[in-house]
């Protein structure tokens, strides 16, 4: 007897433990990228500071040849409505029909169109013009933030989000999986400044956007998940309405 509540307790507080780092790990997430999207602002439309971006351009400069653009234009491609719709559109499909999680399934495609909707307000709002002399062919709308950057931080962190919830995935499949992931989010904003469509304070801007946009929605999106939840709980059925009421 004692030793099952000793176990008890000790579970109790290996939970505890695990939901306060994880609560403390994401509010830093949040908070740092908002004092990071801040900052840029700051710097690209109040000081005209333009040293990063010509810095990164630079560097981008040196490493330019015909296979790293080809590389590049793949990159690119994964960050773009050509595949992200689809992609998105898989993945509701799957929720809906195949694993059956209801509320997947909604937070696919709120979470894709709501942040597009942001990053197109933010774009009309700041009016940014791309930068000049693009590597291979200029690229229409504004440039900050990033478009690419904000959809594939929004679209594959929801994908490390579920990969990281999931019980069934093993452990050692679950790091590849995120690893790959995030190195994929790197190199489609990477292959925005290589191209020459956007600066580089765009495209970071762009993931502080994706990943506070993210983290926010998935938080409304559990609330009203909770709140659903309960509701429905609380609707008596057919079964347990005294029969003078039915």
């Amino acid at each position: 007897m004692i030793k099952r509540v000793r176990q008890g307790i000790k579970k109790f507080w290996a939970t505890v433990t695990l939901v306060s780092v994880e609560l403390l790990v994401t509010l830093i997430a949040f908070f740092g990228a908002m004092l990071v999207f801040v900052f840029l602002i700051r710097m690209v439309f109040f000081q005209n500071r333009e040293e990063f971006d010509q810095r990164a351009f630079r560097f981008m400069n040196s490493i330019v040849s015909y296979r790293s653009t080809e590389i590049m234009e793949f990159f690119s491609l994964l960050g773009t409505h050509y595949f992200l719709i689809p992609a998105n559109l898989i993945l509701v499909f799957y929720f809906a029909f195949i694993r059956k999680h209801r509320w997947y399934s909604i937070r696919v495609p709120v979470i894709a169109l709501s942040s597009m909707c942001m990053m197109f307000l933010l774009k009309l709002f700041f009016k940014r013009e791309r930068p000049l002399m693009p590597l291979l062919e200029a690229a229409r709308g504004m440039s900050f933030p990033s478009g690419h950057a904000t959809m594939s931080c929004s679209f594959y962190g929801l994908l490390i989000y579920m990969i990281y919830r999931s019980e069934t995935i093993h452990r050692t499949v679950k790091i590849i999986s995120i690893t790959v992931l995030s190195l994929l989010i790197v190199c489609v904003g990477a292959s925005r400044v290589y191209l020459r469509v956007h600066y580089a304070s765009d495209v970071i801007a762009g993931f502080c956007l994706g990943l506070m946009w993210l983290m926010l929605s998935i938080w409304i999106l559990k609330k009203i998940e909770v709140f659903s939840s309960r509701k429905v709980k609380v609707i008596p059925s057919a079964e347990t309405v005294p029969t003078g009421l039915k």
